[in-house]
């Protein structure tokens, strides 16, 4: 037999897999890879190798994207579409038997673990929104606790070496994953952006704006971090903080309609979107100098779209009171 797992590459997911391997049957780790999870992922990969498991990225962003905008089981607290989510997995993986010659498809999720998510009425929903994959479905960590699947039923996988976990404890997963010895995983409970309300908040802006579209995902990126300012509907800037964010500005400087940099005094990169206004684009430039090495008290020389730019220092009191008018703080 041979099934594929629904993995992220941490401790719930991976136990999965290891309770179903140890039967001698094959398995292959399906890393779903969104806009805001997933993919290519050095711990991922160890895990798998740890697991001696074929690991596969499957992107299925503008699809989730779409379930995002729409979730039939509406969203958690934040912006996370769980149910929906889980669902779209299964399906996704169901589209994928026929091509990895698969038999059925397990996952780590836990009884309990979530309330809203995984609890047992909303584990039969996602079976449910998964047409004709619904005995095909195991979840190997609370089986036991569970209605029989068909693979258990036809004797494909040994029931009573499955699991009866249940509750948001991990204290039980840490042992096993430990007397397996398997080790480096990610810590629980993290992985989707889509639960944080920091980031939530900005991704419900986007959605205001009419710009939750796969088409716009680009700003899904730059939102992640950094500071980001809205001036109006569809109107944005986002400046770095720290290396990273400039280099994720470099990355999208494309998608944006300004970008403003210096080769001169190490500040931030900054991207605008949208139709900016000349003020705007004044109040960027500013902000560069604000928030650069000179901190706006020095006459700097930076690069707006490719043409260089000398600005004598600025006056900061009125920057100040447009950046608190303007900053979408975390």
């Amino acid at each position: 037999m041979k099934a594929l797992a629904l993995f992220s590459g941490g401790l719930d997911s991976a136990l999965a897999i290891k309770v179903i391997k140890d039967q001698g049957i094959e398995v292959i780790a399906l890393n779903f890879v969104s806009h805001f999870f997933g993919g290519k992922n050095e711990k991922a990969e160890n895990m798998a190798n740890q697991l001696g498991v074929q690991l596969e990225y499957v992107n299925f962003s503008q699809i989730h994207t779409d379930i995002l905008k729409d979730p039939v089981h509406g969203r958690g607290k934040n912006m996370n579409p769980c149910i929906d989510c889980h669902a779209l997995m299964f399906k996704t993986a169901g589209d994928l038997l026929k091509k990895y010659d698969a038999d059925f498809i397990i996952s780590g999720e836990v009884l309990g673990q979530r309330p809203m998510s995984q609890n047992y009425q909303a584990l039969e929903k996602v079976k449910a929104m998964a047409p004709g994959l619904e005995e095909l479905i195991v979840r190997p960590l609370s089986a036991k606790l569970l209605p029989e699947s068909k693979p258990e039923t036809l004797g494909w996988v040994d029931r009573d070496k499955l699991l009866d976990i249940n509750g948001r404890s991990r204290k039980v997963q840490i042992e096993l994953m430990d007397q397996y010895g398997l080790v480096d995983y990610p810590t629980p409970g993290g992985g989707c952006l889509l639960t944080d309300p920091a980031y939530s908040a900005r991704l419900k802006m986007l959605e205001n704006d009419g710009l939750l579209e796969d088409e716009f995902s680009p700003l899904f990126y730059l939102f992640r971090s950094g500071r980001v300012f809205r001036f109006d509907k569809g109107r944005y800037l986002i400046v770095g903080r720290e290396e990273a964010d400039n280099n994720k500005i470099q990355e999208f400087k494309e998608f944006g309609n300004l970008y403003i940099t210096s080769q001169e005094v190490s500040g931030p990169d900054i991207l605008g979107y949208g139709d900016l206004t000349q003020e705007e684009k004044e109040f960027a430039i500013n902000v560069f100098s604000r928030y650069s090495k000179y901190k706006g008290k020095e006459e700097i020389k930076l690069t707006v779209n490719n043409e260089d730019v000398i600005l004598p220092p600025i006056d900061l009191d009125a920057l100040s009171i447009l950046i608190k008018k303007y900053q979408i703080t975390m």
